[in-house]
């Protein structure tokens, strides 16, 4: 999983691709999803255990519909909470700064997000830099969601990965639904509790990448990309939904508040397509591949070549077609940096630039990601900062601008 938080925007076609199947931005039956608040902490009481597994998550729930469409109900309800939101009240998040917590439990809270600062600082330098140029509330908040996602991927991918079973999944999910309530389990919980009490996120993202966390247990291929598309949705795309919220959108943004939404799913499908096609090798030793099984088949490729590892003139040119479209995902991601609020592009600008890299590495590597980890070096990570920096105070010429947010 993308190890910084990211944010989102579905596919769109891409013919010149190996594959003959096609995206689109906005899947074609725009269902209508109405929108209902996720419930806010209105108190903070430390839960006194973890119980029973939770239903499945409901952006699956249809077999016949694409995950395009599955994942774009996710995206319009959390535009809708948005909106929803600005009519009942202004959120003025610089209004609180420098205020003090007035809550009986301040102390603890603020303790709980200083622990979530240095989770963030540990595992996340770089976009940890990013994150200090926006407001203190936000910047405690992305902290927050940060360490809450982090701890999720570890469950299947940590030390204790071995010993994760479904169940363990169930509880974790249960305890998701705890903090939602106002009854966080620790402190990492209490922070993510206050700060969904706080901002219109909702709990549907989250709920999905634990889902995606159920995925990795039992499903190690894949049969073609819009499978694959889905479980980047879980895994990376949802962190955006989880995001946009805290970041904000600009003020003076004329894009709608969707296509801002559907703009957080780009960089996450992208990061998570970079991930992917570095861990190759690495996933093959595991047993797993996350490579769709008939681009592959198409390209000549089956399953022992990636097993066996060598680099072919047919790996060349597949991995070519891979590549393409992830940075397709990250052009159109460019697209929607522009329209967060001043303070929140850093980050966002620094993340997608790195990730863009580790794509340049691949190819230097000459596509040997069986036996060869593509990297960006201290250098590069550092020189790309203040590039990243540029494009974020240059700001906003709103590409995808059409009907203005209501």
């Amino acid at each position: 999983m993308s190890g910084v938080l990211l944010w989102v925007i579905c596919p769109k076609e891409n013919a010149s691709f190996a594959a003959t199947t096609s995206y689109s931005l906005v899947p074609k039956n725009r269902a209508r999803v109405r929108s209902h608040n996720s419930k806010g902490c209105s108190r903070l009481n430390f839960s006194s255990g973890v119980f029973a597994a939770a239903s499945l998550s409901s952006a699956v729930a249809s077999p016949p519909r694409s995950s395009v469409e599955k994942v774009y109900e996710v995206v319009l309800k959390q535009a809708a909470l948005v909106k929803e939101q600005k009519k009942e009240r202004a959120l003025d998040v610089r209004k609180e700064n420098g205020q003090t917590e007035s809550m009986t439990r301040g102390d603890l809270l603020n303790e709980a997000y200083n622990r979530c600062s240095e989770v963030c600082a540990e595992y996340a330098k770089t976009f940890y830099l990013g994150t200090l140029l926006m407001t203190p509330e936000r910047r405690r908040a992305v902290w927050a969601i940060y360490v809450w996602c982090r701890r999720t991927d570890e469950l299947v991918d940590g030390p204790n990965a071995s010993h994760i079973t479904p169940k363990a999944l169930d509880r974790w999910e249960q305890r998701l639904n705890e903090l939602f309530e106002g009854r966080p389990y620790d402190m990492y919980d209490a922070a993510l509790s206050n700060t969904v009490s706080k901002y219109p996120v909702d709990i549907q993202p989250f709920k999905d990448m634990i889902e995606g966390m159920r995925m990795d247990l039992k499903k190690s291929r894949y049969k073609d990309f819009d499978e694959l598309y889905l479980y980047c949705y879980y895994v990376a795309g949802t962190v955006g939904l989880m995001s946009v919220p805290v970041m904000g959108i600009a003020p003076e943004s004329k894009a709608s508040t969707e296509s801002v939404y559907n703009a957080a799913l780009a960089l996450g499908i992208a990061n998570q397509l970079t991930n992917i096609l570095r861990d190759v090798g690495e996933d093959a030793r595991r047993g797993r591949i996350y490579l769709p099984q008939d681009e592959l088949a198409q390209a000549g490729l089956s399953d022992e070549d990636i097993f066996e590892g060598k680099v072919t003139d047919k790996w060349r040119s597949f991995m070519k077609g891979q590549i393409k479209r992830a940075r397709m995902f990250f052009d159109e991601a460019e697209k929607g940096v522009a329209e967060l609020n001043d303070a929140s592009r850093w980050p966002v600008w620094a993340s997608l630039l790195l990730y863009k890299q580790i794509l340049d590495s691949i190819e230097a590597n000459d596509y040997d990601n069986f036996s060869k980890r593509a990297y960006v070096g201290k250098t590069k990570k550092f020189a790309s900062l203040p590039v990243a920096y540029g494009r974020a105070i240059m700001g906003g010429s709103s590409k995808f601008a059409k009907p203005a947010r209501s």
